[in-house]
């Protein structure tokens, strides 16, 4: 897919950005890590909140905590001060029974689990439930593995066997066993080749829009970026310094924003935009 119509996707995610209930609240969190001496923060009365069906996009240089949100938004681990809530409910008081019908995950790198076939693996969550025939859950997850376009034929494969972007589709596809109404995002087209992330972008778009998912997402890659936020949130000096659609972010005066967007690759990602060439023509 061409990057040009990559970018005409962006706009009609901003286009259609929803002005609905928060399902996800983070409230005033700060995060703190070590003892003593030791003691270091990389959150600071830190709050963001996202909203149903929106696609957030959170971006800051390394060391900011992006991938430390995304555990406290799985309930993983706790804010030590503040609090994080999903749906009106503290994520780390969530039961762990039925997490994956609550909420998706993609990791960075796929995850799958390497003893498991393709199958087993989009499977996982449905076999623990132990409630189910063997023949619905198989036929639930070949409808998964359809939605993220792999054949059936891919199901009795092992993860050894996948190209990389074949391994980030069967991680959605595991990732959406359970419909769940939010799905993270954590690199998705890390590792894959221009064409591999277009095409896997233009998936998660049709899954966003087919499934009415929520979604939080932790990038650097710009065209990624653009090609799906419905809004960016910036984190820089231990909290959020912005967040709005990607067009207003870029004018945001801030030294890691004029680096990150409006750097040579930063320009040339947001090239097919009209605002483009008055950014260019300011520097």
């Amino acid at each position: 897919m061409e990057q040009t119509s990559l970018a005409s996707d962006a706009d009609r995610v901003a286009a259609a950005e929803p002005t609905g209930q928060v399902l996800v609240d983070i409230d005033h969190i700060s995060t703190t890590f070590g003892q003593g001496d030791s003691e270091f923060s990389v959150h600071e009365d830190l709050s963001l909140q996202v909203r149903r069906g929106e696609i957030m996009t959170i971006v800051g240089g390394s060391g900011t905590g992006k991938t430390v949100l995304l555990r406290h938004i799985l309930g993983l681990t706790k804010p030590s001060k503040g609090v994080v809530r999903i749906d009106g409910v503290p994520a780390n008081e969530l039961p762990t029974e039925g997490a994956s019908a609550r909420m998706g995950m993609l990791f960075q790198h796929g995850a799958l689990f390497s003893a498991f076939n393709v199958l087993d693996n989009v499977a996982f969550a449905l076999h623990e439930q132990d409630s189910l025939p063997d023949d619905v859950v198989r036929d639930a997850a070949i409808v998964k593995l359809q939605m993220v376009g792999l054949k059936p034929e891919h199901a009795y494969r092992m993860p050894s066997d996948l190209s990389g972007g074949m391994i980030k589709r069967v991680a959605l596809a595991r990732a959406l066993i359970m419909d769940p109404p939010l799905l993270l995002l954590d690199e998705p087209t890390a590792g894959l080749d221009p064409r591999g992330s277009d095409e896997f972008c233009e998936l998660l778009l049709e899954v966003h829009q087919e499934l009415g998912l929520t979604v939080v997402m932790v990038t650097h890659d710009l065209d990624t970026l653009y090609a799906l936020s419905t809004r960016v949130a910036v984190l820089a000096e231990k909290k959020v310094i912005v967040v709005g659609p990607p067009k207003e972010v870029i004018q945001f005066k801030h030294p890691f924003i004029e680096q990150f967007f409006l750097g040579e690759r930063g320009l040339r990602a947001l090239e097919p935009a009209p605002v483009a060439k008055d950014l260019a023509s300011m520097g």
